[in-house]
């Protein structure tokens, strides 16, 4: 089971393919086992880092409360070690956070970022439009964590899918395999939400990367995510957006061949390094 030691915490890691560096980066409650329908296409032309980030399934999950800042240095750091950096980055939800996040501190990381849908509240708290949306859903998620950390983590993790993130009826329209790994990650969900900086991003920072970036988001995802889509692609210099009609908050999963067509049509288009 290949691991790297990075920032003091074994990181699970798969690399496939070869080509152009392209780093895949999964959201909360899930690993890299969420990327398995994009895979085979994406690796025709790139070589793909897949791995669990901290305290998700085959990492390791150190004690303490974390933060985003914390990924993000996994992230720099795996792609430094690995030697794939300068790459591409494709990140999803809390992934996506990360990947801008870094991209923010450390932009000569990058060759371009597609970010999915990043659950950025705190960037958009001075928006009257938005603010019932959000703060709905920052309520829904409290509730999960209450019952997260009362150790309910099945009945968290079903509330989160069905009332926060995907929509009613969709924690039982998941495979079995997908529920466990949610299960098992709760407790880093937990522990996301304890970090006091998980939904805020610096956008003066941001606006410092000046490579490709694609923001997406899905037709059918909770109305909540798209001022934030909207607020990232004001920062970036060179953001172009996209949405995924008929998708949601996980289109590698639902629609991969389109997932994979924008993805690998910035990757093309990207000037060379």
């Amino acid at each position: 089971m290949p691991q790297a030691a990075v920032n003091g915490v074994g990181l699970y890691y798969e690399v496939a393919g070869d080509g152009v560096p392209l780093v895949l980066v999964h959201g909360s409650w899930g690993d890299h086992y969420n990327w398995v329908p994009v895979l085979p296409a994406l690796t025709r032309e790139h070589r793909v880092l897949v791995y669990d980030r901290r305290g998700h399934s085959r990492s390791e999950r150190p004690p303490g409360q974390g933060s985003r800042r914390e990924d993000e240095d996994d992230l720099a750091a795996l792609m430094e070690v690995l030697g794939l950096a300068p790459a591409f980055v494709a990140g999803n939800s809390f992934g996506a956070s990360t990947a801008l996040g870094l991209a923010g501190r450390r932009p000569e990381l990058f060759r371009g970022i597609v970010a999915h849908e990043p659950p950025l509240m705190g960037i958009v708290a001075d928006d009257p439009g938005s603010r019932p949306s959000t703060t709905e859903a920052g309520r829904r998620m409290a509730r999960v964590v209450e019952r997260v950390r009362a150790g309910e983590t099945a009945a968290g993790a079903r509330q989160f899918v069905d009332e926060v993130a995907f929509g009613p009826g969709e924690w039982e329209r998941m495979p079995d395999r997908v529920r466990e790994t949610f299960h098992v990650n709760a407790p880093t969900f937990a522990d996301e939400q304890g970090d006091p900086g998980w939904a805020e991003l610096d956008l003066g920072r941001l606006a410092g990367y000046t490579g490709p970036a694609l923001l997406t988001k899905g037709s059918e995802s909770p109305s909540w995510f798209a001022p934030i889509v909207g607020r990232l692609s004001d920062a970036l210099p060179q953001a172009a957006t996209y949405t995924f009609e008929g998708a949601g908050h996980v289109p590698h999963v639902t629609h991969p061949e389109e997932y994979v067509r924008q993805v690998t049509a910035l990757t093309a288009a990207a000037p060379e390094v």
